[in-house]
């Protein structure tokens, strides 16, 4: 994906689960022994939330807790029109506030009073409410709004994907701009009612349960209703518009699993309904390695010909792009974009920097179904992988730890991070190692976490000094030796499941 940036700082603080408290710099207590105190006034709330890769992501002085998104689009010009509700508090008295947003606007209320509007920066829509905002009040900000997604451009990009028959919202580290206002960062999660109005025939995925059938409307529509209880984050929610097999299921557990197929994918259909099909027994499987499933329904979505070249862990229901299926079936790509339900999704990094949180355990998950499958062992597909890059290439430059924004989707943070997860788990032996994954998928469940946070933990559960482990694989640039690897007198046997995994990579890594 590509990303935008404008030079922003903010400081921000975090509670245990890495939930928003605050967005902009904390006023000096007053000075004066006996003297009353006297409240600071409102002041702007923070365009963004001081990320390190992206500082103007997000924003400061409020906390959302749910987004109503009614939307009604046309396939035939790519016209969106909308309504976003969304409830949230303000953390600090505010006299203005920022949403991330492209559209155009045509009108804002907030709390019922209209509140006027102006355009900031690459991505704000900066709200002046007709009262000032108290710390700790609730809000209700309606946006109302019109479009042609396609065409709102940021340095010449758009993160909206028009297809023939309808659109994928869908893309990482920012999706929302084009189609809901929203304060855009993993730290600020919320749940979420999606509703779209399309014309008959045509068909609505998104994320979570379906609370009731389509509903039939004047003029030859249909609205699609969805809804997710679970706090999301704003990248993870989307939408596929379109035409649409639609396949239902229940887990033996009761769950509901929604999958959806384009039907453009002609022959690239069943590849593509046989390794979707299987997400079920996927997640069951990750379930006794990462803890219990985070959220409340399972899928998966192959996009259209003509869609995203990539795939991406959407929340309950992951989208696929079509090039996936191109050499038949294949359960690594699954396999990956299921691990980030816990791994990016329930618990979602604090900070663009700690991505490794998210590609490098959703890369090792793959390694661990390559076990499962008979296909190759994990040790046999680290040398692999390991021998596969010399020491000069440029790939054990990038530092998965802290890659750089222009390299937060480097294939190293993929391959050298899932590598480091495995001298991990040769450090500490696999009982700690397996102790140690569903402990952090635990106590970050619904939160954020950090690197830091993770070696921490990792000492914690098996007493080790981990330090020289993970400055070396992590922030450490240059080929790290390795004994396993040293000592063979040949080059490592290629495991059967490394054309899938190389494949797959080649087309999540951007």
């Amino acid at each position: 994906m590509r990303r935008v940036l404008t030079a922003a700082t903010t400081a921000l603080t975090l509670t245990t689960a890495g939930t928003m408290l605050a967005g902009t710099p904390a006023q000096a207590a007053p000075t004066g022994w006996g003297r009353p105190v006297v409240s600071a006034a409102p002041q702007p709330g923070a365009p963004g939330l001081g990320d390190s890769y992206f500082p103007d992501y997000g924003n400061g002085g409020y906390d959302v807790e749910h987004y109503d998104v009614r939307l009604r689009y046309e396939p035939a010009t790519d016209l969106l029109t909308g309504t976003t509700t969304i409830l949230a508090t303000a953390t600090e008295d505010l006299s203005t506030f920022n949403l991330d947003f492209l559209l155009d606007v045509e009108s804002v209320r907030v709390n019922g009073w209209a509140a006027s509007s102006t355009t900031a920066g690459a991505h704000e829509l900066v709200v002046t409410p007709a009262r000032t905002v108290s710390r700790g009040q609730q809000l209700t900000i309606v946006v109302r709004y019109s479009g042609v997604p396609s065409e709102a451009l940021v340095n010449g990009y758009t993160g909206w994907t028009r297809t023939d028959d309808g659109a994928l919202a869908v893309n990482e580290p920012e999706s929302a701009w084009w189609w809901f206002p929203s304060n855009d960062h993993p730290l600020d999660k919320a749940t979420y009612d999606i509703s779209v109005s399309v014309p008959t025939g045509v068909e609505v995925i998104s994320n979570g349960v379906q609370p009731r059938p389509p509903l039939a409307e004047a003029g030859n529509r249909t609205r699609w209703i969805w809804r997710t209880t679970s706090p999301t984050t704003t990248y993870l929610a989307f939408m596929a518009i379109g035409q649409y097999d639609i396949v239902t299921d229940t887990t033996p557990g009761g769950q509901p699993v929604i999958n959806a197929y384009s039907t453009s994918l002609g022959a690239l259909g069943p590849a593509a309904r046989a390794s979707i099909e299987r997400t079920a027994e996927i997640v069951d499987w990750e379930s006794g390695i990462f803890g219990p499933y985070p959220f409340e329904a399972q899928g998966g979505v192959a996009g259209p010909i003509d869609g995203i070249s990539f795939a991406l862990e959407t929340q309950t229901r992951p989208v696929y792009g079509p090039g996936f299926w191109r050499r038949g079936a294949n359960t690594y790509v699954v396999t990956h974009e299921l691990a980030h339900q816990w791994f990016g999704d329930s618990v979602s990094v604090a900070d663009w920097r700690n991505i490794w949180l998210n590609e490098g355990f959703a890369s090792y998950a793959e390694w661990l179904w390559s076990e499962e499958q008979g296909e190759g062992t994990a040790q046999e597909v680290f040398d692999f992988t390991y021998a596969s890059y010399p020491a000069d290439d440029g790939f054990w430059q990038v530092l998965p730890g802290d890659p750089g924004a222009a390299r937060v989707f480097d294939n190293a943070v993929y391959d050298r991070g899932a590598m480091a997860l495995h001298q991990l788990r040769l450090a500490v032996g696999d009982d700690a190692f397996f102790e140690i994954l569903p402990t952090w998928t635990a106590e970050h469940r619904y939160g954020n976490g950090t690197i830091e946070q993770f070696q921490a933990l990792a000492e914690r559960v098996s007493g080790l000094d981990l330090d020289d482990l993970f400055t070396t694989w992590l922030f450490t640039a240059g080929r790290p030796e390795v004994a396993s690897a040293a000592r063979k007198a040949a080059p490592p046997t290629e495991p059967r499941s490394w054309a899938k995994i190389r494949e797959s990579h080649e087309l999540m890594s951007h």
